[in-house]
């Protein structure tokens, strides 16, 4: 961005100031010239100056299409300002979102901002330096000489803004490094008595109807039908009269209705009369944080709050102490001048002290602070490699993600996500069989009242939850959990340094950990996996294989570990069978072509190879039981057991089985199949197999590289979900606004029918109950559907279209894709004339933020457009003016892949049709969602398809005005009523 480093700022008066945007950028130079420049002059202008003060400096730089800059970065980013001085508080980032954030402007005021604001926001920020608690300001007096030494670019203007200390003393350097130390000062838990089964009373419909009414008072916005809904939902919480049969209630309520605090006025008083918890599971992570927010109502002390209310993730979303500390150090023991590395770690030390509950994803950790610094440091400093060594770490009474387990154990609410529940729930269903006679309970509990919100996503998660898969990918990470890094300057720890407090304690585990870790090294894909099977397929494709060659691979196949061969082998199946399905592909189809075949009828060289794979899984298997007998065995004799190393053995228990044995019990059991049964059984079959290849996440700048997997999904997924919860469950609310697919000629018994096998309540004992509550809003007054008639094909007609859409609308806008690539390419031709007109275009897969950041710009920026595919069509709130256009590139058909070719097939009753439309039918329901999101709003959606089906209009609600128009006359009805 700039000619060359320069010193450090000791004003920010002095830097020139940046807002970059497609169209015309805002700029005041060093002398206070204020330009409005298109790109490439600025881009020129910007090679003259120094750094300038900006606002999320990679995002800036990849709208410029300049290259990253190393660290540390040279301009000032108000945003690394904010972290300082602001820990653990979000903020939109850009110049709106800080400035509405600080109180310096109204949220009426939708001008766009210029340049000279930055001074403002820096100035403000500055000024709120002083107000800070004292300890705040003597941890950031004891980090800036860290700071300075990294390279920070703000340390002088810092350090200028900061009052006197009380402490004339300076600080040594071994107080400074102190401060880094996190670890160190944070509070520690304490364990509290077991919290006792929940008591079994019910909640009566009328006593939910008052408590509702005490939570809204008496100013709260009247809903119809809320009251309602909490009196079904009672339903839920009352006592299960037969084993195994959980009361299930399946509650649509639509858009609106106020569901939320609909059911938790009765989920309390359950909560409170029995002295239980209610989990409360959600699709999306936006939905567990407004969950949060609705229980203020219920607990307005925030200290009550957060002991009654807890966020659960899996312990992959949480800061790591041990991870925190490993990374600290390393850069610690660099020279000086190479410490550039500190600086994200310096800003994490200081939200760390200042967290509620150490979440990483979507906590109160702004969504943006990992795209500011190195890619990936978040997922380092997490649990995402399954290592945590649990009453053995140093930090673990400090550990945040053992505080919010022992908290949720005392909680009234937890609020969790549909992932982790279903992995709880499996766990605790298996443990009779599994883990007896140790009794090991999931961490979390065996909760006995659920509610699933966003209960529409039931079976994705489900099939998500319940698959499997043995690819390069999964095995290498398998390898990697066991062995640890092998011969590279990665921290992974292996199995046996994570475990040796055990090993030394319980001697007999010696030998089959050595059993084990011999067994992983011949049977699992050495490092450099990616590169052999790459090398082997180039061969292939590139040279015809004869008769003796073909001999000779095999011989060298047998040679190599056996899960590199099993690879190698369907990879080869996988070339052989596109062959033929490539003369098969026709037409649009061809756009949905994926590099994936059947895993039957399997060659007999594939099945050489599987039982090869068989055995030496189960070499690796063997040990583990071995490892786990004697885990067990060292809990049943309690009476030599402290409480932190029965804890420790526990967690080791739970590991060993979650990360490795029922990964490889499922993996041979999949293998088994492939030699034991045909595919052709008149039954119907239970799974789904098949081979998929896609490029492997690091192939990038060129690199080539794959991985291949064999998959196993559950022909009905609902299946599985069924079973888990049905044996300690005992009430189910399953609610959303699109429980039921709205199909034309249905009458309510069907459509709820259709409901209940698409949700799996048809595989429980009891059947559910249900009700419905419609959305209270005025759909025929507040909203408008148009499909567009005479769209021309290709990329150059939809850019147009979505263009003069998102005009008409002046922002306010999102476009909705099937396919990533028609994205990138309407936005590549519609940003450069949509900024000329100050609208603002964001699209996921573009711009250098994660999803959530670009919807909580999209919602800030009131004007500003947003393009996205699937994650941007469910579960995104945005109400009121920031979104009042809709528009679907076309008709959002399912994926027509082997796993939904075997579900329509199976699943649709012999009308396979019936079954796509009513997958694209929910579709059209959650995006149509979007829209209208509060009683005063307007919107329009809009689908760019004339081949959209009259059929599939029912997805929309009654009295939707839905029309078929050319372009034109479509922009000149939604000119009309948008802007009346």
């Amino acid at each position: 961005m700039v000619a060359a480093m320069p010193s450090l700022f000791h004003s920010f008066f002095d830097a020139p100031a940046l807002i970059a945007r497609h169209g015309l950028s805002s700029l005041i130079t060093p002398d206070g010239e204020m330009l409005d420049l298109p790109l490439e002059e600025l881009r020129s202008t910007l090679r003259q100056l120094p750094p300038p003060l900006l606002i999320h400096g990679p995002a800036t730089l990849r709208l410029l299409d300049l290259p990253p800059e190393p660290p540390p970065a040279p301009w000032l980013d108000l945003l690394e300002l904010f972290l300082l001085i602001h820990p653990a508080r979000n903020v939109t980032p850009t110049a709106r979102g800080l400035a509405l954030e600080l109180g310096l402007i109204a949220p009426e005021d939708t001008q766009p901002l210029q340049a000279d604001s930055l001074y403002e926001i820096a100035q403000k920020l500055l000024d709120d330096l002083p107000s800070r608690p004292p300890h705040h300001l003597a941890t950031i007096r004891l980090l800036l000489p860290s700071l300075k030494q990294a390279g920070w670019s703000w340390h002088d203007i810092v350090t200028q803004a900061l009052p006197p200390s009380p402490d004339t003393t300076p600080p040594n350097r071994a107080q400074e490094i102190d401060a880094l130390k996190i670890w160190k000062r944070l509070p520690q838990w304490e364990e509290r008595a077991p919290r006792p089964q929940a008591a079994s009373q019910p909640v009566d419909p009328q006593e939910a109807r008052k408590r509702l009414a005490t939570l809204l008072g008496h100013t709260a916005e009247p809903r119809p039908g809320q009251a309602d809904f909490a009196s079904a939902a009672s339903y839920a919480f009352a006592p299960r009269d037969i084993a195994n049969a959980p009361n299930i209630m399946l509650a649509e309520a639509g858009t609106g209705t106020g569901k939320t605090m609909g059911y938790i006025a009765p989920a309390s008083l359950w909560a409170e009369k029995n002295d239980g918890a209610v989990w409360v599971s959600t699709y999306t992570r936006h939905l567990q944080r407004q969950i949060e927010q609705e229980l203020t109502r219920l607990y307005p002390d925030p200290i009550e709050r957060r002991e009654q209310a807890v966020i659960r993730k899996g312990r992959e979303n949480y800061l790591c102490l041990l991870n925190l500390e490993d990374l600290t150090n390393a850069w610690l023991n660099r020279p000086p001048h190479e410490q550039h590395g500190l600086i994200p770690l310096i800003f994490l030390a200081l939200w760390a002290e200042h967290t509620q509950d150490g979440d990483l994803m979507g906590g109160d950790l702004p969504g943006w602070f990992g795209e500011l610094f190195q890619r990936g440091l978040l997922n380092m400093l997490a649990d995402r490699r399954g290592e945590c060594i649990h009453s053995a770490c140093p930090h673990y009474q400090s550990c945040f993600i053992e505080h919010g387990i022992r908290r949720a154990h005392h909680a009234q609410f937890v609020i969790a996500n549909h992932a982790l529940v279903l992995s709880q729930a499996a766990w605790n269903a298996l443990l009779p069989q599994e883990l007896a006679p140790g009794n090991l309970p999931d961490e979390n509990g065996i909760p006995s009242r659920y509610v699933f919100d966003e209960g529409h996503h039931i079976p994705d998660a489900a099939d998500s939850a319940f698959s499997l898969t043995f690819s390069g990918l999964e095995t290498a990470e398998l390898r990697r959990w066991i062995l640890g890094a092998e011969g590279s300057r990665s921290r992974a720890r292996g199995l046996l340094r994570r475990m040796e407090d055990l090993i030394e304690a319980l001697p007999a585990l010696k030998d089959p950990f050595q059993k084990l870790v011999y067994a992983t090294q011949q049977g699992l894909p050495r490092p450099g996996w990616s590169d052999r099977l790459h090398e082997a397929r180039q061969n292939r494709l590139n040279a015809p294989i004869m008769e003796a060659e073909h001999e000779a691979n095999l011989d060298d196949a047998a040679a190599q570990q056996p899960a590199e061969a099993f690879l190698q082998s369907l990879d080869t199946h996988l070339d052989a069978r596109l062959a033929e399905i490539s003369l098969q592909t026709r037409g649009e189809h061809g756009a949905y072509a994926r590099q994936e075949c059947d895993l039957h009828p399997i060659p007999p060289t594939l099945k050489d190879q599987t039982e090869a794979l068989l055995t030496a899984l189960q070499a690796i298997v063997t040990p583990l039981d071995d490892i786990l007998r004697i885990l067990r065995e060292a809990l049943e004799d309690q009476e030599e057991l402290d409480t932190a190393f029965q804890q420790r053995v526990e967690g080791a228990i739970r590991s060993l089985y979650r990360r490795a044995l029922s990964r490889l019990q499922g993996w041979i059991s999949m293998l088994r199949s492939i030699l034991a049964s045909s595919p052709l059984s008149p039954t119907l079959p239970t799974f789904v197999d098949f081979i998929h290849r896609e490029p492997l996440p690091t192939a990038r700048f060129g690199q080539e590289g794959h991985d291949i997997a064999l998959n196993r999904h559950w022909l009905d997924p609902t299946i599985p979900f069924a079973s888990t919860l049905q044996s300690t469950t005992h009430g189910l609310l399953i609610t959303s606004a699109t429980l039921r697919d709205r199909k034309a000629d249905d009458d309510e018994k069907d459509g709820w029918e259709r409901a209940e096998r698409r949700l799996g309540t048809t595989h429980f004992l009891k059947p559910p109950m249900r009700a419905s509550l419609m959305s209270p809003f005025d759909y025929a007054h507040q909203t408008r559907a148009y499909i567009i008639t005479d769209l021309a094909k290709g990329p150059a007609a939809q850019a147009q279209a979505f263009q003069a859409l998102f005009e008409v609308a002046h922002g306010g806008a999102l476009g909705l894709f099937t396919a990533i690539n028609r994205l990138k390419e309407v936005h590549r031709r519609i940003h450069e004339p949509l900024g000329m007109k100050h609208i603002p275009l964001y699209a996921q897969h573009i711009d250098a933020m994660n999803n959530a950041t670009l919807v909580d710009v999209f919602r800030t920026e009131t004007n500003s457009c947003l393009l996205g595919t699937d994650a941007m069509r469910d579960g995104v709130d945005v109400p009121g003016e920031a979104l009042r256009m809709v528009v679907l590139e076309r008709t959002p058909w399912p994926r027509p892949d082997i796993l939904h070719r075997e579900r329509r097939r199976h699943l649709s009753g012999g009308r396979p049709g019936d079954y796509d439309d009513l997958i694209t039918r929910m579709r059209l329901q959650q995006a149509f969602g979007r829209l209208i999101r509060r009683a005063d709003d307007r919107g329009v959606f809009i689908i760019l398809d004339r081949r959209m089906p009259s059929r599939l209009l029912s997805a929309f609600p009654e009295g939707v005005p839905i029309q078929r128009l050319p372009l034109a006359e479509a922009l000149e009805d939604i000119n009309g009523f948008l802007n009346p």
